[in-house]
């Protein structure tokens, strides 16, 4: 089968990394139209500091823990469909799950900002999410803890794939497409959910806002249903990006549907915080985080909790 070859493309060298265990989404030609304006480049100065652009290869960067427990979380970094906060958010994430023992997967996705076409970011978190389910023996993890954590446009990305894994953004075109994307748990730290005014402002909102129906096949609150897995919200009252009622309608919607979630609201924080400095309130997340996913049973050591 031809999804064989994205798995044979491993340990495949990555720019700024000796070796890194690299999983290419598409054996081939790729769906959705576009393309990016110039080579992929990685932000040295600002707000764009560690962020990636111009994303020719979408891919996940595998990082591994010494004493992996089973469970695995594909991370999402943020940026407004126009970059991804890797190295402020992504990255240290994925490290962070890893010294729990979950393998985590570093999501690189077409962005619509640098000339894709607006649906090529689901298309790619999808086809993430079914190679790490469709290959679970082959990566060495559990295909019923495999979740998913996305921050700020990253996290409307992980909301959509929670609502709408079921709906395919694309054609399939292996055996891997007819397995399941939608993830078993859902961290949305800072996100885009709604496409509905008046908190439609966000720069995510403007690619969005190019695809048929988008205010509501594409506002995460809306496409809450009976089966939609739990979700964990984290977020600030203060955020001037991601106003805080992008969170508040989601969870209200799950509690509508009766689905699992849990919010934690911070005074303070703004917007795009990562894993939080230390001694930030905001830095309370991870530790809240791995609290709810060993009490669901994602998480099995102890260390979860640390």
């Amino acid at each position: 089968m031809r999804w064989i070859v994205a798995l044979a493309l491993l340990c495949v060298a990555v720019p700024a990394a000796a070796q890194s265990e690299v999983i290419t989404l598409w054996p081939g030609a790729m769906p959705g139209g576009g393309t990016a304006a110039g080579p992929e480049k990685t932000g040295n100065e600002g707000a764009a500091t560690g962020a990636v652009s111009n994303v020719t290869v979408p891919r996940m960067v595998v990082v591994r823990p010494k004493k992996p427990n089973g469970a695995a979380v594909l991370v999402i970094g943020g940026g407004g469909y126009f970059r991804i906060q890797i190295g402020s958010a992504a990255m240290p994430t994925a490290e962070w799950l890893a010294k729990r023992g979950v393998t985590a997967f570093v999501l690189y996705y077409r962005l619509p900002g640098d000339g894709w076409a607006s649906e090529v970011p689901f298309q790619d978190g999808q086809r993430a999410m079914r190679l790490l389910r469709g290959n679970w023996k082959t990566l060495g993890i559990d295909p019923k803890r495999i979740g998913v954590i996305g921050f700020s446009a990253g996290g409307h990305l992980a909301g959509t794939l929670a609502t709408r894994g079921a709906h395919d953004f694309y054609p399939a075109i292996d055996a891997v497409d007819t397995v399941s994307a939608v993830p078993d748990f859902a961290g949305l730290i800072y996100p885009v959910i709604s496409m509905r005014a008046p908190i439609d402002t966000t720069r995510t909102a403007r690619y969005v806002s190019k695809l048929p129906d988008w205010r509501n096949a594409f506002s995460v609150e809306a496409q809450v249903t009976g089966t939609t897995p739990p979700i964990f919200l984290a977020h600030a009252y203060d955020d001037p990006t991601a106003d805080v009622a992008h969170s508040l309608r989601l969870a209200a919607a799950m509690h509508a549907a009766k689905r699992p979630v849990e919010m934690h609201l911070f005074q303070r924080g703004g917007h795009s915080w990562g894993l939080g400095k230390p001694g930030e309130p905001v830095a309370a997340w991870p530790r809240l985080f791995a609290s709810w996913a060993r009490s669901n049973g994602w998480l099995v050591s102890a260390a979860a909790d640390q």
